[in-house]
């Protein structure tokens, strides 16, 4: 029997103004990105991405995935 795990991530979200979206990206977890028109359903869409990256992750790469640590905010001056 297979254990079941909880996985949670923190996705960095951006609006495009150009192409009128939200696109989510999810460093440390390959391919983990998606964009729609509201946040809700790119919610939804992040959900079904990360399930699926999740899915062809040997056993190893599941126990190796990186720690979220924290955002840092940098600042420059032109």
């Amino acid at each position: 029997m297979k254990i079941m795990r909880n996985y949670k991530f923190t996705a960095e979200i951006i609006r495009d103004n150009e192409v009128n979206q939200y696109i989510g990206i999810v460093p440390g977890l390959p391919g983990a990105h998606s964009q729609a028109a509201t946040l809700d359903e790119l919610y939804k869409n992040l959900q079904e991405v990360v399930q699926l990256c999740l899915e062809e992750l040997s056993e190893d790469e599941l126990n190796n995935l990186p720690d979220f640590v924290g955002f840092q905010q940098i600042s420059a001056v032109l």
